[in-house]
């Protein structure tokens, strides 16, 4: 019994050493704080490497078709423009069978424009693209809304606390179709280091998105739900890591057809520095 107690008391001992012990450099979370007021700080041109893989799946779940697109983005360029380069398609049938040999899109090669998602909106943004380079676009898209949600909140930013951004934003994406944004959420959750640099992690969120496309023949009437993770770098405001999810469902007619399909098309993406370590 007297050994028993004495096991005891050492452990607690050990535990109340472990505890007095701790780096002060750990404060508690509810201390922390995102920096106010800064903005984001290029120090010269930064690529990034997005890879984003679009998965078709059938009523049972099952994947038919993969699509990966990838390319270069650059930022940090003068004038504060960016630039794509080396983006190329892949396709797989199924959900195993191996990608064939990428497809190059060359009519994105040295595509750039001012980093503001705002501009990628106007009706001849997009003039260079085939009308049916829906996922092209996405690129473009996908990269200024993970900047924009990693960037432009910190002042507005509490340690666990939703906040919301867009509330029922009606979206014309020209000679695409429509998208409305229900409710878009971001949360900083904590910190976190990528590429050896101290970060923020953020998560957005937004779920029963309607959607209505049509083009190149194709029409699609359906619903978007996306979300994902930011790490941002607390120095700098650079994006560190990103990634997506989305999954869009809805019916589906596609040239020539009188009737429509269900569609369901999950899809995966992930932005990262090519310097990453």
């Amino acid at each position: 019994m007297r050994m028993q107690i004495r096991t005891a008391l050492l452990i607690a001992g050990l535990a109340l050493g472990t505890a007095t012990s701790l780096p002060a450099q750990l404060k508690p979370a509810q201390t922390w704080n995102l920096p106010q007021g800064t903005t984001v700080k290029d120090s010269g041109p930064r690529t990034y490497r997005f890879v984003v893989d679009y998965n078709t799946v059938n009523p049972k779940g099952e994947v038919v078709f993969r699509q990966r697109l990838s390319g270069d983005y650059t930022r940090g360029l003068p004038s504060g423009e960016v630039m794509w380069k080396n983006v190329s398609q892949a396709n797989a049938a199924g959900a195993a069978a191996p990608f064939a040999t990428p497809q190059k899109r060359d009519f994105m090669e040295g595509f750039h424009y001012r980093n503001d998602i705002a501009d990628t909106m106007a009706p001849d943004f997009f003039k260079g693209f085939p009308p049916a380079a829906v996922m092209e676009r996405n690129l473009v898209w996908d990269t200024g809304m993970i900047e924009m949600f990693g960037q432009n909140y910190f002042d507005h930013l509490k340690l666990n606390e939703p906040y919301q951004v867009i509330s029922n934003q009606d979206v014309n994406i020209p000679d695409v179709g429509t998208f409305k944004n229900h409710n878009v959420v971001l949360q900083w959750i904590g910190r976190s280091q990528r590429n050896g640099r101290e970060c923020a992690l953020i998560t957005y969120q937004a779920f029963f998105n309607p959607v209505n496309l049509a083009t190149g023949g194709m029409t699609l009437i359906g619903r978007s739900d996306y979300w994902g993770e930011i790490w941002v770098s607390l120095e700098t405001k650079q994006i560190e890591y990103g990634t997506l999810y989305e999954s869009v469902v809805g019916d589906m007619k596609l040239p020539g057809q009188d009737t429509s399909q269900a569609l369901n098309i999950f899809r995966s993406g992930t932005l990262q520095p090519v310097d990453a370590k």
